[in-house]
């Protein structure tokens, strides 16, 4: 995780959101490390709310979202480990300085002493998601948006997927051109529960300008299969109403979805509203054996991330 520095994008809530940020990564040190990165000038007070359970280590930063600044790391066949690092350009150019951030993930693999492969291709962390046996979901309005990558081709974009993640199969959702603040990452609104079986975000109002769009990324999963020839189970979760957005903020983050996979964990968010608990009952039948941790986190939300977004897991490289 990182330590939120960019004060703008909170709107004068930074210190309520840095607060959540140490309750997401406490609740993640229950059940495995977990390292907060933070510049060298917040180091102590990110240090001090996190607490003992939480390592911290001082790197220049200029923002807080470690699924998409931070590195993807891989596994061979081996076991060994290493970071896929993609081209951070925050978003295409919507936050700037974020020059610290476009070194983030050479700088995290550095720490975690894994070798390095680069790519020229402009993608988030948050815009992809993988099964973990060659099957991978992205959006064409992230990855093909000419804020991101002009010039590239679907195919070209494919291909460079393809060789930097290890997987067999690429599935294009048209993602969300609504979503003001990614472009549509994935991540907000699919979540693998295994291979073949997602979580699909629905969109309740058939008013709601984003119902049809979310109704083609669905329409598109039920058609294709996965690396293995698999159809896709999908189970609907609706996104939170927008009833439970505060007043005044129009990238507040309702999804559902987002959230982290630790050992043995869900940590998933919560808005303080009557939906939470039948949501956490859909996650607790998703993944069975795992505790299901609900968050409130009015503040981290009005960033425009959630859990997911603001995490980013280091697998243990496993013995030869």
């Amino acid at each position: 995780m990182g330590w939120p520095k960019r004060e703008s994008i909170w709107h004068g809530h930074i210190e309520a959101a840095r607060d959540d940020y140490a309750r997401v990564a406490q609740a993640i040190a229950r059940f495995e490390p977990l390292t907060m990165l933070a510049d060298p000038e917040l180091a102590a007070d990110a240090s001090a709310r996190c607490g003992g359970s939480v390592r911290l280590v001082a790197v220049p930063m200029d923002d807080a979202w470690l699924r998409d600044s931070g590195p993807t790391f891989v596994l061979d066949t081996a076991g060994a480990r290493a970071a896929a690092v993609f081209t951070f350009n925050a978003w295409g150019g919507k936050c700037l300085p974020f020059d610290e951030d476009a070194q983030l993930g050479a700088r995290v693999a550095a720490c975690a002493a894994a070798p390095v492969f680069r790519s020229d291709l402009v993608i988030e962390g948050g815009g992809f998601l993988s099964d973990g046996e060659g099957t991978l979901i992205t959006a064409e309005s992230c990855v093909l948006n000419p804020n991101r990558n002009p010039g590239w081709s679907k195919a070209e974009a494919d291909a460079e997927l393809r060789a930097m993640l290890g997987v067999r199969k690429v599935i294009w959702l048209p993602g969300d051109p609504s979503d003001n603040a990614t472009d549509g990452h994935v991540d907000g609104y699919v979540a693998f529960i295994r291979p073949a079986a997602l979580l699909f975000e629905t969109v309740a109002d058939p008013l709601d300008p984003r119902f049809p769009l979310m109704a083609e990324n669905r329409r598109i999963l039920e058609s294709e299969t996965d690396a293995r020839g698999r159809h896709f189970e999908l189970v609907p979760i609706a996104e939170a109403p927008r009833t439970a957005v505060p007043d005044g903020e129009d990238i507040y983050c309702r999804s559902y979805v987002n959230f982290y996979l630790a050992n043995g964990a869900v940590i998933a968010p919560a808005y303080g509203i009557a939906e939470d608990a039948a949501v956490a009952d859909t996650l607790r039948r998703a993944y069975p054996g795992r505790q299901v941790v609900s968050l409130g986190l009015r503040d981290l939300f009005r960033g425009g991330g959630g859990i997911h977004c603001i995490t980013q897991q280091e697998p243990r490289a496993r013995a030869t």
